[in-house]
């Protein structure tokens, strides 16, 4: 009995807004199966889906129009040369919502909807989905097409199926820390405080996709100039170098880098380089992780993170340890980087990123201001999504040591003394102990981040970097994996 009365109250609510105004319609419904009272909406976006599946030339869109409602009617005609007037010269940008806002508030329409013999809808029309052309500045880019799942797929190379298998955001619950359906394994590394960082590592099937879209589109989409790492051709001596010689330099530190870096983000970037709605969902997806509670409350994690921390790895994120959460967390912090270098332009400073370090540089000028200096700083980083440590900001004048990522830059950029000293008790101990015994974060191609530190020290001072090259040379590399480990 109390659920026939609450039927029939909802009834008389549905009709009610039924036959309320047009105008007061804003959103799409789910499905025509969810909500069947609610045709009014179901009609205004079939009449705007039909217009929308063509061409924007009047005749064959009442053709269309007709075809989805059953009849051809007097309004269509006018409705079609208003909707073609407003929106023509977009027609491929044009959302469904917007038509249907039209459709809603034409009176021939209205009137048709008021009389007692209602239009409905016979046949469902839509517009093929389309990549749309990104910004300007980003017209030149050689950007894969990808206008559906299907070619999505095809790209990278996978059955429909494993693509939807991979992409699925939901599959696992939220607790289930070791479910064999889960695509990522986890280890907790301990930082120098005593707290940890969370590396997500991708399986295998699931790492070799993102480095398909890695390679294949997002190393092609152009990141901010004063962006220094996870570049080709950049490195800590680029980011540190044009801070060298000045009175003043400040560094920063982002918290959770990639792990502030939430989904709906990328999803925006997606549709950003003009991907359809579905195709920037499942790029997302693959691309993005949410760690599950039971693994945050493990034992050798729930002790040395915060509350803080544990929402942000709950919420879908970049995970540390894909190949494509480095590029990817450059191109969503383009506001950021363009903020903050507008910031500094306007007190005459300097600023590089390297990843979550931020180094601003300047005269006499910065120094005087450099507390209001920090905290415009701190609220751009807030503003756009981001938080810095603020126990960890450095600000270095001229007379102390002036350092940045293991470069000192008082007066030109040179080795410190301390990143000689800590990289050459690594090289002895992967001599005496064995490589994968240093490899304690998990790198991918250990090796190769070795060698690549070698060679930044050579380039900066060749006496020391000498030096490490020979002990470089002693290293038995048996035993330690490409992916790290013993």
């Amino acid at each position: 009995m109390i659920s026939a009365v609450r039927r029939m109250s909802q009834l008389c609510v549905l009709r009610k807004r039924a036959h309320a105004a047009p105008d007061a319609l804003t959103r799409r419904p789910a499905s025509f199966h969810a909500m069947r009272l609610s045709s009014l909406q179901q009609i205004t976006y079939a009449i705007a889906d039909a217009m929308l599946a063509g061409p924007a030339e009047p005749d064959s869109m009442v053709e269309r129009m007709s075809a989805s409602l059953g009849v051809r009617l007097d309004w269509m005609l006018g409705l079609v040369r208003e909707v073609v007037k407003r929106f023509g010269a977009r027609w491929d940008s044009v959302e469904s919502s917007e038509v249907s806002m039209v459709v809603a508030n034409t009176p021939g329409f209205v009137a048709a909807w008021r009389s007692d013999t209602r239009p409905f809808v016979v046949r469902l029309l839509r517009r093929p989905p389309v990549q749309k052309l990104p910004p300007p500045r980003l017209r030149e880019v050689a950007l894969p097409q990808l206008p559906t799942l299907g070619d999505l797929a095809a790209w990278l190379e996978v059955e429909a199926g494993e693509l939807d298998w991979l992409a699925d955001r939901w599959r696992v619950p939220a607790r289930g820390a070791d479910s064999p359906l889960h695509h990522y394994t986890y280890k907790a590394i301990e930082k120098r405080d005593g707290r940890c960082r969370l590396i997500e590592i991708p399986k295998s099937r699931l790492r070799s996709l993102q480095r398909k879209i890695l390679h294949g589109l997002l190393e092609r989409v152009p990141v901010h100039d004063c962006v220094h790492g996870f570049r080709k051709g950049r490195n800590t001596v680029t980011y540190a170098a044009p801070h060298a010689g000045k009175a003043v330099v400040v560094r920063f530190d982002l918290a959770d880098f990639f792990a502030s870096v939430h989904a709906p983000r990328v999803h925006a970037l997606m549709r950003t380089l003009g991907y359809p709605l579905e195709v920037a969902r499942a790029l997302t997806a693959l691309c993005t992780n949410r760690v599950p509670s039971a693994r945050l409350l493990a034992a050798d994690v729930r002790d040395r993170m915060d509350w803080l921390e544990r929402q942000r790895y709950r919420t879908r994120h970049l995970p540390q340890g894909a190949p494509t959460s480095p590029a990817l967390a450059n191109l969503c912090a383009y506001r950021l980087d363009l903020r903050l270098e507008g910031l500094a332009r306007a007190v005459g400073a300097s600023y590089t990123r390297y990843a979550d370090d931020l180094a601003f540089s300047g005269g006499e000028d910065l120094a005087r201001i450099i507390e209001r200096f920090e905290v415009r700083v701190a609220a751009i980083a807030l503003e756009e999504g981001f938080s810095i440590q603020l126990r960890k900001t450095r600000v270095m004048r001229r007379g102390a040591r002036q350092h940045l990522a293991g470069v000192v830059v008082n007066r030109h950029p040179n080795l410190a003394r301390s990143e000689f000293d800590r990289l050459k008790a690594i090289l002895t101990n992967c001599v005496r102990y064995g490589a994968a015994s240093q490899n304690r974060e998990g790198r991918a191609d250990f090796r190769a981040h070795l060698q690549g530190r070698v060679a930044q020290a050579v380039m900066l001072n060749p006496v020391r970097g000498a030096k490490l090259k020979v002990i470089f040379g002693r290293i038995g590399w048996e035993g330690c994996r490409a992916g790290g480990g013993r």
